[in-house]
């Protein structure tokens, strides 16, 4: 890449890792929500190979004590490699390299879970002065097709500042999502924000496109950080520090993505994750589509 894009893309891709992962306990007591597998690939994987197609070249994975599993998972395992080598287990090998082979994993670690804005703030001592922008990454969000983090960043070659990524929600269906109040560009799924609504009556929502979690942001996000005041609970919020840039001037645009998405964060999105994933997948697809037609024609 060259030319402007150089002062619009990014290289680090940032990945808040350090809850606690509640909702699938006991499972969460030993394996870190992070490494739980859809099909055969932890959620955190998928994630990053997003992260590494979009062009970043590094992974800061912000973890809580006693996480170090995750962070673990990219560095590579000469024993096993050697062991799957000798038996001649190619594909097998492949899959193992394929985590570490992405981009270069560092880590970052929140003592205290004190909001998405703090565990994003925690990554900023990884940062170089080439990282003008950053990627953040929620890996209980898998967003579908993989890609948007391309077109955020061409948004911002465009427009400069922030970019978000949004869905397109029904209004009935909108109170559980932070809401963007935003006004139209020259291009139909690329809108100027002028601020955000968390979780409102459908009746009260100022548009119907909800946050995802993929944000594409200007490196002012850190100072912005600084800047906030805790929230409920003591939490510093991410979208607090936008909110504050908005209203200084920094650009901050949408693009609204045309596509699926799982919740990685419950068990119940995560099945789904999962069924979704082996229904394509060679291997497990034909058999899995077959018996999930008769198990549900036998439960009436």
């Amino acid at each position: 890449m060259t030319g402007a894009f150089d002062n619009h893309s990014f290289r680090t891709a940032i990945v808040p890792a350090a809850g606690l992962g509640t909702r699938f306990l006991p499972a969460t007591k030993a394996v870190p929500k992070e490494l739980l597998p859809v099909v055969d690939t932890p959620g955190i994987e998928i994630v990053a190979a997003e992260a590494a197609q979009a062009g970043a070249k590094r992974l800061v994975i912000v973890t809580s004590p006693g996480k170090e599993s995750v962070v673990n998972y990219f560095r590579s395992a000469p024993e096993l490699e050697e062991n799957l080598e000798r038996k001649g287990k190619t594909e097998l090998l492949e899959k193992v390299r394929r985590g570490p082979g992405l981009l270069d994993v560092e880590v970052a670690i929140q003592k205290e879970a004190l909001g998405l804005g703090h565990a994003v703030a925690q990554a900023e001592p990884n940062l170089t002065d080439e990282d003008t922008a950053v990627a953040v990454l929620l890996p209980d969000d898998l967003v579908l097709p993989a890609g948007v983090l391309e077109r955020m960043a061409e948004v911002r070659v465009k427009h400069g500042g922030s970019v978000l990524c949004a869905f397109d929600i029904p209004k009935e269906q909108i109170s559980p999502y932070g809401v963007f109040d935003v006004t139209d560009t020259d291009e139909e799924d690329v809108k100027r924000v002028h601020g955000m609504v968390e979780k409102p009556k459908p009746e009260e929502a100022p548009s119907t496109f909800a946050a995802a979690g993929r944000y594409l942001l200007d490196r002012a996000i850190f100072d912005a950080l600084r800047r906030i005041k805790p929230g409920a609970g003591g939490e510093l919020q991410l979208t607090d520090a936008v909110a504050l840039l908005i209203e200084e001037g920094h650009p901050v645009h949408i693009v609204v993505h045309r596509g699926g998405r799982h919740d990685l964060g419950n068990p119940g999105g995560f099945l789904r994750a999962a069924v979704d994933f082996a229904l394509d997948h060679p291997d497990y697809g034909p058999s899995l589509r077959t018996w999930l037609a008769e198990r549900i024609e036998n439960k009436g």
